[in-house]
């Protein structure tokens, strides 16, 4: 058992290197399926390193293949995504986004890059029998990049009997691995709801049908489908994250939009909250003698890892950060992650690699701290050479 750090030699002697390619994608941030700088610089690099190369999958996608020097059949898939957010940075690094109103919030430029110097390894070693899939992904917040993906053929084409991936944590420690077998991250839909009233003079309320009244009794009513429809022992999150309306102080508009998010782990609690979304609308609307239309789309798959890929990935994380860095038995998480569908696919593993800066994801000040790169990029590689042993 080992009980300190191994990473791999040649990864960790290319960590400036990897610094310097996070970096760069950090610094020219592109939205889900515009990430063509990103996904051609990707591609140059691959193809660098003599590995096959495929663009253009599922929109901006590329996807590389190396097979390795012992004969073999078995195919191992890992994947990054490559997007940013629609977000400002307010880190002020001398690398910062210079793209105003984008940036890498969540760290997906970590994620590309740990890939890359897994690829980088895999590709000059190919010390494994069979072969990787390095799949680069577009579009993972909120987009459907891997259904984009997956629609264009993926698996098909490149076909994973094993697929992995790996999300920085900036809540655990610099090295730690947290990996949950079974449900690992909740599904996600995601909702809008349009309350169409009469709108009148702010003075006269009594000629208006105010849907800004409606929309905020849909937002307070909303809140208890969670706390007293769905089953206590069923986690769920019902989440209102925009109200939107008017435009003057004296004027009762005609129309107010609400928008957010529902997360659950089971098909059942799922039901319940569109349901109970559902009579909500239908009552308030007769009873406030409005319009109110809701729509209610699917996003996220509920992420499941495989018992027996989540050992492995454990065990290759072993290797390269220590026994006591690696819990198999993570909690799991309300956040929804869409490479649930490529698990649909194939059975494999997500993990969770910490780096400590404490800064949450999503958040305008996100930071990551680029000593983690090479130990996402070693974990990777141990998951191939292990499983294609």
């Amino acid at each position: 058992m080992t009980s300190s750090p191994a990473l791999l030699p040649d990864i960790a002697a290319q960590a400036e290197t990897l610094t310097a390619w996070r970096r760069d994608f950090h610094a020219n941030p592109e939205i889900g399926f515009e990430e063509t700088r990103t996904a051609g610089r990707v591609a140059a690099l691959l193809r660098e390193w003599g590995v096959e190369v495929h663009e253009g999958i599922g929109g901006t996608g590329v996807v590389g293949v190396v097979r390795g020097d012992r004969e073999g059949v078995r195919t191992i898939g890992l994947r990054a995504d490559m997007d940013a957010l629609p977000m400002e940075e307010a880190t002020n690094l001398p690398y910062r986004s210079t793209k105003p109103g984008l940036f890498h919030g969540c760290g997906h430029d970590g994620h590309t890059t740990m890939l890359l110097g897994a690829a980088r390894h895999l590709a000059q070693t190919r010390d494994f029998a069979g072969s990787v899939v390095l799949i680069f992904q577009p579009a993972e917040e909120g987009l459907g990049g891997a259904r984009a993906m997956i629609a264009d053929g993926l698996f098909e084409r490149f076909p994973c009997d094993e697929v992995y991936a790996l999300h920085n944590a900036p809540d655990l420690p610099m090295g730690a691995v947290g990996i949950t077998p079974g449900a690992g991250m909740a599904g996600a839909s995601f909702f809008d709801v349009v309350v169409r009233g009469r709108g009148g003079h702010g003075a006269l309320p009594h000629l208006a049908r105010d849907p800004v009244l409606v929309a905020t009794a849909y937002a307070q009513a909303a809140q208890s489908v969670v706390a007293r429809d769905v089953d206590p022992l069923e986690p769920a999150v019902l989440s209102i994250t925009k109200i939107v309306s008017g435009a003057a102080y004296n004027v009762i508009p005609d129309e107010a939009r609400l928008a957010g998010t529902l997360r659950y782990f089971s098909d059942k609690a799922r039901t319940t909250l569109r349901e109970r979304m559902e009579s909500l609308a239908e009552g308030l609307a007769k009873a406030y003698g409005v319009e109110i239309e809701l729509s209610i789309r699917d996003v996220f798959r509920v992420l499941e890892n495989d018992e027996a890929a989540v050992a492995a990935a454990a065990a290759a994380a072993r290797e390269v950060v220590g026994d006591a860095l690696v819990n198999a038995a993570h909690p799991p998480s309300l956040a929804s992650e869409d490479f649930a569908d490529m698990l649909k696919a194939a059975p494999g593993a997500y993990l969770w690699l910490g780096h400590g800066s404490g800064v949450p994801l999503h958040n305008p000040g996100f930071l990551l701290d680029d000593r983690v790169l090479p130990i996402g990029a070693s974990i990777l590689a141990r998951i191939v050479e292990t499983r294609l042993a």
